[in-house]
């Protein structure tokens, strides 16, 4: 699996045979889950002029992965952790201010509850309105796939367009995987997705592309064990976890959804 497998909580590897290969399906882009669609502000990026080159495809992957990256894989493993029961809490109720269901430390309670709480949050860390469109876009296909290959955990009371890292976290933890898994399925999505988007937009060598990719692995594995770190940290915090902005990625998507002709939905 990665390397973090041996030590990762929740699952080994010996106690879920099926996982490397759940992991794979789920970070497929053939998955049919919606992502071919969009570009992750790729083909506004290419229209503007940002973008025109490989080595400008490094560049925009790489802030990428630090902000909105790391922002989904800690979103997505900490909705793995909600399911597998570390329940995120509000910063109120973590310091006592209130109680829910008359369990101690203000604990949400319920699956649902747990999962609301995250994606209410998440929500709060995408200004965009389009790109929170796309996120519950993805989100809200995601589930549909995964219900389709796995028996999604009962209780989860999911909007029908949930989020899509927190859709992530529930799936992943549907097919046996761990948050870890979770993260780096994330992680490795927001370079992916918008790495094949580019190579369609301006015609790039798809070998040059999959070198590209391939050089960025252990940045995406960092990122993947720093947003686990992060979501195990905020022990069950939806607040705590990471806020990394885009500001550019805003803008981009915004202008994007303006745009009158376009080959991507975000």
């Amino acid at each position: 699996m990665t390397r973090m497998s041996p030590a990762r909580p929740g699952q080994s590897a010996e106690g879920n045979p099926g996982a490397a290969a759940a992991l794979l399906l789920l970070a497929d882009g053939r998955l049919p889950a919606g992502g071919h669609a969009h570009s992750g502000g790729m083909e506004a990026a290419v229209v503007d002029g940002g973008v025109t080159s490989v080595a400008d495809l490094g560049e925009f992957l790489l802030g990428r992965l630090a902000t909105v990256g790391m922002v989904s894989a800690a979103f997505a493993a900490a909705a793995t952790l909600a399911v597998t029961g570390n329940p995120p809490r509000t910063a109120a109720a973590d310091n006592g201010a209130c109680a829910h269901d008359g369990q101690a430390g203000g604990d949400l309670g319920d699956l649902a509850a747990r999962l609301a709480a995250l994606d209410a949050e998440l929500d709060a860390r995408t200004p965009s309105p389009a790109q929170r469109d796309a996120s519950r876009a993805q989100g809200r296909t995601l589930l549909r796939a995964g219900r389709a290959a796995w028996q999604l955990p009962a209780g989860t009371g999911l909007p029908a367009a949930a989020h899509h890292p927190i859709a992530l976290g529930v799936v992943a933890a549907a097919a046996g995987l761990t948050p870890a898994d979770a993260a780096l399925a994330a992680a490795y999505g927001a370079v992916s997705g918008p790495a094949s988007a580019a190579t369609r937009l301006l015609g790039l060598d798809p070998l040059a592309v999959t070198a590209l990719l391939a050089r960025l692995a252990d940045a995406v594995q960092d990122t993947a064990a720093t947003a686990t770190a992060a979501a195990l940290a905020a022990d069950g915090v939806a607040e705590r976890l990471p806020a990394a902005a885009a500001v550019r990625l805003d803008l981009l998507a915004e202008r994007h959804r303006q745009a009158p002709v376009r080959m991507f939905t975000s």
